[in-house]
C-alpha cells in the first residue's frame, strides 16, 4: 500500500531537486525525508530516484508515480474543498500569490473588504510573485491562489487541472514624454501608430520579464527592433524615465504609479492588452473562504477598471 504522506514528499521532490530544499518546503528534517523516500521505494518495490551530481532525478518508474501523485492530490484538495463548502465555513486563511502592480492595486481593496465583512473575516496572506513563480507556488500548493497575467501577444500556459478567474483586461498605453508628445502634436489619449516611434529610445522591463518579451513582439509586429537605453524591473521606474525624457515604454495601465511623474500616454492603434486572471487548484473555488476572496479580488479589479477606464 502506498502512504499519501510519501507521495506528497515525492511530488515535492520532483519540483525541487534536493533532499534539503524539499525538506524546508515541508518543515521536515533532511533525514526525515530521505527515510521516507527510502520507505516508498521499498513499497513500490522500484527504484524511484537517481543520483545525479548533487541533485536526484526521478527514474522512468518515478516519474510515472509523480504523475499520478499529481492526480491523487488534485482529487484530495477537490475532496477537501468540497467538504468545506459542504460545511459552510465561510471563515479562515487564504495564501496568496500575485504580482507586483495587482499587489499594489487589487489585493489591498481585497484585504479590507475580507476583513471588514460582516460575514466573517478572511484572512489574506500574500508573497509578491512574478506570474511564473505564483504558477509554481500553486504547483506546490504554498499558496491557494495566485494572481497572474497574460499578454494578448504572449499567451501563458498554465496547468489544465488549475480553474481560472477573470479579473480584467488591463490595456498596454505607450508612455511618451511629454515634450515629445507637445513636438509631434500628440493630444492626451490620442491612438498611435508604434511603426511611427521605431526611431525612439526605448525603456523596457528585463530581459527575464514576460513584459520585456510583450515589447519585443509588440515592436516586432510594428516593423523593428527596440533600441533599448535603460531596463528596469519596476514600471515605476520606467515610468519616471519616460518623464525625464530618456525614452519612451509600454507599460499595462494598471502598472502606472499613483501620482508618479507626468507623462503623455495613448493607446496603440495595434492594442495589447494584458490579461489579469486568479488561477486555483481543482475544485478550490468550491471552499467557502477561497471563494470569497476570489470575490473580493473580482470586485477590487472591477473597481479599478473603472476607476482608470
Amino acid at each position: 500500500m502506498l502512504d499519501l504522506r510519501r507521495l506528497r514528499i515525492l511530488h515535492r521532490m520532483a519540483q525541487h531537486g534536493t533532499v534539503a530544499a524539499t525538506a524546508e518546503s515541508l518543515h521536515l528534517t533532511g533525514p526525515a525525508v530521505s527515510q521516507h523516500l527510502a520507505t516508498l521505494e521499498r513499497e513500490a518495490g522500484t527504484r524511484l530516484l537517481e543520483k545525479r551530481g548533487r541533485t536526484l532525478t526521478l527514474t522512468p518508474a518515478g516519474r510515472l508515480l509523480v504523475s499520478h501523485a499529481e492526480i491523487i492530490l488534485d482529487d484530495l484538495g477537490a475532496a477537501e474543498s468540497a467538504m468545506a463548502a459542504l460545511s459552510g465555513r465561510g471563515t479562515g486563511t487564504v495564501r496568496l500569490a500575485a504580482f507586483p502592480s495587482a499587489a499594489r492595486t487589487l489585493v489591498p481593496s481585497a484585504w479590507a473588504a475580507l476583513r471588514d465583512d460582516p460575514a466573517g473575516p478572511v484572512a489574506l496572506r500574500l508573497v509578491e510573485h512574478e506570474p511564473d513563480a505564483a504558477v509554481a507556488a500553486l504547483l506546490r500548493r504554498n499558496v491557494e491562489v495566485a494572481v497572474v497575467h497574460s499578454y494578448s501577444l504572449l499567451p501563458r500556459k498554465v496547468p489544465t487541472s488549475f480553474e481560472e478567474r477573470r479579473l480584467l483586461d488591463d490595456p498596454v498605453l505607450l508612455a511618451v514624454p511629454p515634450s515629445m508628445a507637445a513636438a509631434r502634436g500628440l493630444e492626451p489619449d490620442q491612438i498611435v501608430e508604434l511603426g511611427d516611434f521605431s526611431t525612439a529610445r526605448w525603456l523596457a522591463p528585463k530581459p527575464a520579464e514576460s513584459c520585456h518579451e510583450m515589447i519585443q513582439r509588440a515592436c516586432g509586429a510594428a516593423g523593428f527592433v527596440p533600441e533599448t537605453v535603460a531596463e528596469a524591473t519596476d514600471f515605476a521606474v520606467l515610468t519616471a524615465l519616460v518623464a525625464a525624457g530618456a525614452g519612451v515604454a509600454l507599460v499595462p495601465r494598471l502598472a502606472l504609479p499613483e501620482g508618479g511623474a507626468p507623462v503623455s500616454l495613448h493607446p496603440l492603434s495595434r492594442p495589447v492588452t494584458r490579461k489579469v486572471f486568479a488561477l486555483t487548484g481543482p475544485g478550490a473555488g468550491r471552499r467557502p473562504d477561497i471563494g470569497r476572496a476570489l470575490d473580493a479580488l473580482a470586485t477590487a479589479a472591477s473597481t479599478a477598471a473603472a476607476r482608470t477606464a
